[in-house]
């Protein structure tokens, strides 16, 4: 099937499971998609799709890490980094090394240098799938940036890690300072490449717009689209770790976000444009790990006969000694880093123990997964075949599906038992924010003595009237995020003579005009909050997008009331 047929297809049905998932809620949409692509591709003339990892890597991960780069947290990523890069980068070395031996140890058939490449293939948890496993199941928001930090990380750490075991079965030789040279360039070669191609985005985009306002915002957004393909090509082009570029040109993109409170076109077709992407990349990426397991699982289990259990039961010691791997981790090598950010306020959940089982069984392969086993070379230097290829691949993919069953079915159930935080702290923030807009926009109502005195006295009276309702009810808002309580209700006289209409409809333009300002007022606050760190990237595009949505339906009711108003005018001049 053409490559272009194969994509449209995959993406519309990943649309359709999308749909089938909202009368299913029982089961995660992830599972569904992959037990809907291996029922597809099960009968000997089902849907086969050739896998080609390089051309999978390329179409659907940069976008997808791209937007979790951009989504994810920054405060909370960088005040909690310790945890992280311990779990991005020495969770990975130690699940390779005591991985490794354990798979050469039980499966003596493999080489040890194989078996370090099935546990580097392995060892980093995947993005996407984390992200789509827990995002709705309550897990707590601080675990949870900790969790999206290390998935974004760690594969750079396990793909040069199997790049090395790779290399080392291939030549027989290994060395651990080559190692470490190659991978401090392929990881802050990535990292500064994409915040390079992320920062010059932000740039040229803030340039262009300054001289053209937001008439262009569709076209920024497909640049912004074709973002991460560039980041991802150029870093893999100069050969650093693209999916790091991909990542880092997401956060650099988001920081720059941050000077663009006015483009509210761009800002919202941008935020839809990502959920679309999203919804219908991650549909894809789970649909195509769907349709390889017959031909990767079926097959295999089948060619092995009456010993095909002994494959399940290599596949299900693999995997809990990755997730028990991945508890001792915790326990030994985070869980100081994780009691201190918690102590100093970082980290409002204080680790325990469901919330550390829950935080392993969190630790789900994906799709990258698969795309680096089916990386691993046909044959040797010398023309032999890659030893033990097609059972390294099995094993790999018998993970992946086994750590998504437990982590589908053990989450939730964990999960329960996490004691919840009694008010988040988002939460209060935003109720902060809010307070701090408000405040903003009353003290933006009052004109200056110099402008008053310039105005008519009965267009000052009707200015005074309607800042002072405004005022009031920005009040009861503060009330209402303080103290709950009712807002007062404003009543609104019908005034029936054209002159006293016509004053009436001027009256509700100016206030509409000076309500559109407080809105501007307000936003403005809430990204100065952002900046001084008072709330984090969630609630601030929370916050924003609601004001968004108030200035757009403002500005359609400004339109109106300015047309009847000249309406009306024409009308009283013509008599």
């Amino acid at each position: 099937m053409h490559t272009v047929e194969t994509v449209l297809l995959v993406l519309m049905i990943g649309a359709v499971t999308g749909i089938i998932a909202r009368y299913i809620r029982a089961i995660p949409l992830p599972l569904i998609q992959i037990m809907l692509g291996a029922a597809l591709s099960w009968p000997q003339k089902g849907l086969h799709i050739d896998f080609d990892p390089g051309l999978f890597m390329l179409l659907f991960i940069p976008p997808l890490l791209f937007a979790d780069g951009w989504r994810i947290p920054k405060r909370e990523f960088f005040a909690l980094y310790r945890p992280i890069l311990r779990l991005a980068f020495g969770l990975v070395l130690f699940t390779v090394i005591g991985l490794g031996y354990l798979i050469h140890w039980m499966i003596p058939e493999i080489p040890l240098t194989v078996a370090f490449a099935l546990a580097a293939v392995i060892s980093p948890t995947d993005a996407v799938a984390v992200s789509a496993i827990t995002r709705n199941l309550g897990m707590p928001a601080h675990t949870m940036h900790v969790l999206e930090g290390e998935s974004l990380l760690n594969d750079a750490s396990g793909l040069v890690a199997l790049k090395f075991a790779i290399a080392a079965t291939l030549t027989g030789l290994f060395s651990w300072t080559q190692v470490t040279q190659e991978f401090l360039w392929i990881a802050l070669g990535g990292l500064g490449v994409g915040a390079a191609v992320g920062w010059g985005f932000s740039y040229l985009r803030d340039t262009v717009t300054r001289r053209l306002g937001d008439v262009a915002a569709t076209q920024m957004v497909l640049l912004l689209v074709l973002l991460p393909f560039a980041a991802y090509l150029l870093g893999e082009k100069i050969g650093v770790s693209g999916i790091l570029a991909a990542v880092a040109a997401g956060v650099a993109t988001n920081f720059g976000d941050l000077n663009r409170a006015d483009y509210i076109s761009e800002r919202m077709q941008t935020a839809g444009t990502w959920a679309m992407v999203e919804s219908a990349f991650n549909g894809a990426i789970f649909l195509l790990l769907g349709l390889q397991l017959p031909s990767i699982i079926g097959v295999t289990l089948r060619d092995a006969g009456h010993d095909w259990w002994i494959l399940v039961g290599y596949v299900a010691i693999i995997s809990i000694a990755l997730l028990a791997l991945r508890w001792i981790w915790l326990m030994l090598g985070v869980s100081r880093s994780l009691h201190k950010a918690h102590q100093t306020g970082k980290l409002v959940k204080k680790p325990d123990l469901w919330l550390n089982l829950a935080t392993t069984l969190a630790g789900i392969r994906g799709a990258v997964t698969l795309a680096g086993a089916l990386s691993v070379p046909l044959l040797l230097n010398n023309g032999q075949p890659f030893p033990a290829r097609d059972m390294l691949i099995f094993l790999a993919t018998g993970t992946i599906l086994f750590t998504l069953v437990i982590g589908s079915i053990g989450l939730p159930l964990v999960l329960r038992r996490v004691q919840a935080v009694s008010e988040p702290e988002s939460v209060r923030e935003e109720r902060q924010a809010r307070i701090a807009a408000c405040r903003a926009a009353i003290n933006s109502l009052a004109m200056s003595d110099d402008d008053a005195a310039q105005q008519p006295t009965e267009w000052q009276a009707q200015q005074h009237e309607i800042e002072g309702r405004i005022a009031r009810e920005y009040r009861n808002r503060i009330d209402l995020l303080d103290e709950e309580r009712t807002p007062e209700t404003a009543e609104v006289q019908d005034l029936a003579t054209p002159d006293a209409v016509q004053e009436r409809r001027l009256r509700y333009v100016a206030e509409l005009e000076m309500r559109l300002n407080c809105i501007k007022v307000e936003r403005h606050t809430i990204y100065a909050e952002r900046h001084n760190n008072r709330i984090n990237d969630e609630s601030l595009r929370s916050l924003v997008q609601e004001l968004d949505l108030s200035e757009i339906t403002l500005r359609k009711r400004l339109e109106v009331a300015r047309r009847a108003a000249a309406k009306q005018a024409a009308k009283l001049e013509g008599h």
